[in-house]
């Protein structure tokens, strides 16, 4: 009877290690991953007691193809920011050789270009992308990150493939890529598009030109924090109504509407999953 209650004893310890143990996701991304999630994801984690490791590979403007790329030449063309315990080590001229290993990630995401996420054709080498991950990283979870259409006046010169039409883009992205996380069987999409999409229906659309603070980078306030927010309720499954973080530039009532934002974004991503099973 000791020896049955010593071994309970001691298999309650090692789960609550393990269930100390960080979330620890990786994004190979671009300037729209750093919008996403290196600022308030953290904190927001911080504050619902949920512990997490946050690293992003960014090239600006970087595609799946240079991804790839990159890849196929173990080039060290990146900047690898990693956030431990809220605080943020940069490091330049990383490869995504080290980075894949540099933990144990729980999930590796991926993502388009901004100018091309809305175009079907951009994505017909993500398969690749995932089967390299997969290789690399057996353990994680391949995830993927949808973004965002552009602000209705941006001059940013991709957006001329939509027309200059925000809900133009908006529909494309949603379908391109939902046709390619469908055929490359990717089963967890984080609705940061969506999200914002949402918010720019709200009085939160005040805020930069469109959520953005310059036709397609998120504004640092409500923007960033909104997809933030998305990211969070999709990786740990948690509500993000009612968390108690709020960035200093937002008002209470800003913050609730933020995260009814996000929240709902990723109830109809829920719910359009459901529906293709």
């Amino acid at each position: 009877m000791k020896r049955i209650l010593t071994l309970i004893a001691l298999a309650a310890v090692q789960f609550a290690a393990l269930a100390k143990e960080p979330l620890k996701v990786l994004a190979i991304g671009n300037s729209f991953s750093e919008d996403a999630i290196e600022q308030n994801l953290w904190e927001i984690a911080e504050a619902a007691g949920k512990e997490i490791i946050i690293g992003n590979m960014y090239i600006g403007g970087c595609t799946i193809d240079k991804h790839l790329d990159c890849i196929e030449g173990d080039k060290p063309a990146y900047r690898y920011r990693k956030i431990v315990g809220g605080k943020t080590a940069e490091t330049y001229g990383y490869r995504l050789s080290q980075a894949i290993k540099d933990e144990q990630w729980d999930y590796v995401s991926v993502q388009q270009a901004s100018g091309y996420s809305g175009l079907y054709d951009s994505y017909a080498r993500l398969g690749e992308l995932c089967e390299w991950i997969a290789a690399n990283a057996p353990q994680a979870k391949i995830i993927f990150h949808q973004t965002w259409a552009y602000s209705r006046t941006s001059n940013h010169p991709h957006y001329a493939n939509y027309g200059r039409d925000q809900q133009t883009m908006f529909a494309a992205i949603l379908d391109a890529s939902g046709r390619a996380v469908g055929e490359n069987m990717i089963g967890v999409v984080i609705p940061s598009g969506r999200a914002i999409q949402f918010a720019r229906a709200t009085a939160l659309d005040s805020f930069g030109d469109d959520l953005t603070r310059d036709g397609f980078h998120l504004d640092l306030k409500a923007g960033r924090y909104i997809a933030a927010a998305t990211w969070f309720e999709v990786l740990f499954g948690k509500s993000v109504v009612g968390n108690k973080y709020c960035p200093e530039a937002l008002t209470k009532k800003q913050l609730r509407t933020a995260q009814r934002c996000a929240h709902k974004a990723v109830t109809v991503q829920k719910k359009l999953r459901q529906s293709l099973q």
